[in-house]
Order: structure tokens, then sequence, then C-alpha cells
């Protein structure tokens, strides 16, 4: 499997406040015991300009720019840290 993140990679679950997704994806599947593997994708959301020319593979596979995307073994892609919970919850 692989993890697609922004350049926070995997932190931020913990963050107090606001918890950033990328990392609240990749504590879900670690604590589910899950092995995957982590690729970054340049750019920040509330950057969007950052984005430009760094999504190409995210767009290709989801058809929209945003990330945690995880990819299966399978293909299939799960979206978003909700879904990736989920998933990550019931397999």
């Amino acid at each position: 499997m692989i993890l697609y993140t922004c350049p926070a990679r995997t932190h931020g679950a913990d963050a107090p406040l606001i918890k950033h997704p990328c990392g609240v994806a990749a504590q879900a599947l670690d604590r589910a015991g899950h092995t995957y593997t982590v690729k970054v994708v340049g750019g920040f959301k509330n950057l969007p300009l950052s984005r430009r020319g760094k999504r190409e593979e995210i767009i290709a596979l989801t058809n929209q720019q945003d990330v945690p995307v995880l990819v299966l073994d399978d293909g299939t892609t799960v979206q978003g840290s909700g879904a990736i919970q989920v998933w990550a919850d019931s397999n």
C-alpha cells in the first residue's frame, strides 16, 4: 500500500487543536497494524499555488488534488483521513 501525503508526511495527528489529516491517516494505519509506504507530494492545501505541477499523480489516481490518499495493493484508492481511518479499522 502507498499512503500519499503532503510534505508534513505522517506528523500532526496529536496536535492539540487541529489534527493534520495526513498524520491522522498514518496513525490509523499504524494502530491497525498495516504496512505501507509513504509517498510525499508537493504543496500544501492552504497554499494552493504551492501545489501547481506537484500533484499530477494524485489527480491521475483520484481526479482531485487533496491528500491523504491511500492506494491499496489492488489499485483501489481511499481518499481522505476519515475514509482511511474507517478502512484501516475494518481491514
